[in-house]
């Protein structure tokens, strides 16, 4: 399938202006895009210096005050650091709150924003501070879900970390630059089952043509979700097994 990079992943915020204070004094991140429509609004972010394969964070901000339920198919962010334990220590000095601190799990760390999406910090030697390195999603069956990403985007193994009680595999698009997003599928051995919840929305990959793209993946029988007619041909979705959206964008 013609698709490149991840371009971005979506969380959905009740406070627009708090999440984007918190990303760009803490994390040091800028506004790159804004949309306003009539019942939302979105706000694309990410590090100046973002490589041009870099995903960014688009914040989803809906008009009519709603909350939301954060469920458990959708883990983590996880944005790059040189130092996990320089990182996080200033952090906690400008007053992110303390959450899971590198001592508890040496080589990462994790804080959460204002709206409770939890955001890893990883040692990476590359791409710019705070660039998003992956995403991690649930999954209930990991030879299945590695198997539609491999299949229907075309992706590949990029790494495996096998433990006691859980899995982890990461993918990303094949012949992608390191600075590229990759995705973390994380696989728990006791069979149990996830909510989506609703304060995550969507990967996106992008692609060079749109309806190549998406008749591509109806040929490789991924899911008919939102097609690109119903999305006035800007944009297109499909769903992995899970249930995680993936929408398709022209970069």
């Amino acid at each position: 399938m013609d698709t490149g990079a991840i371009d971005h992943t979506m969380i959905r915020v009740e406070d627009l202006e708090t999440s984007i204070d918190w990303y760009t004094e803490h994390l040091g991140y800028e506004v790159k895009r804004r949309s306003e429509h009539e019942t939302f609004t979105l706000a694309f972010l990410g590090p100046e210096d973002v490589h041009d394969a870099g995903a960014l964070l688009e914040l989803t901000y809906n008009h009519d005050g709603r909350t939301y339920d954060m469920g458990d198919a959708w883990g983590h962010v996880a944005v790059r650091v040189p130092d996990v334990e320089a990182a996080y220590a200033e952090l906690m000095d400008g007053g992110v709150e303390d959450y899971r601190p590198p001592d508890e799990n040496p080589g990462y760390a994790f804080v959460k924003d204002p709206d409770g999406h939890e955001i890893e910090i990883v040692e990476r030697d590359f791409g710019a501070r705070y660039s998003i390195d992956h995403t991690m999603m649930r999954v209930e069956d990991a030879d299945r879900a590695i198997g539609w990403y491999v299949r229907k985007l075309g992706y590949e193994p990029a790494g495996r970390w096998e433990a006691e009680t859980f899995a982890n595999y990461f993918l990303r698009p094949e012949s992608a630059p390191q600075e590229a997003m990759a995705v973390e599928l994380t696989y728990n051995y006791d069979g149990r089952s996830y909510e989506m919840g609703d304060a995550w929305g969507h990967l996106a990959v992008r692609s060079a043509d749109l309806e190549a793209a998406w008749d591509e993946l109806m040929t490789r029988e991924a899911a008919d979700y939102r097609d690109p007619a119903s999305c006035d041909w800007n944009y297109a979705f499909t769903k992995d097994p899970d249930g995680h959206e993936i929408e398709v964008v022209v970069r």
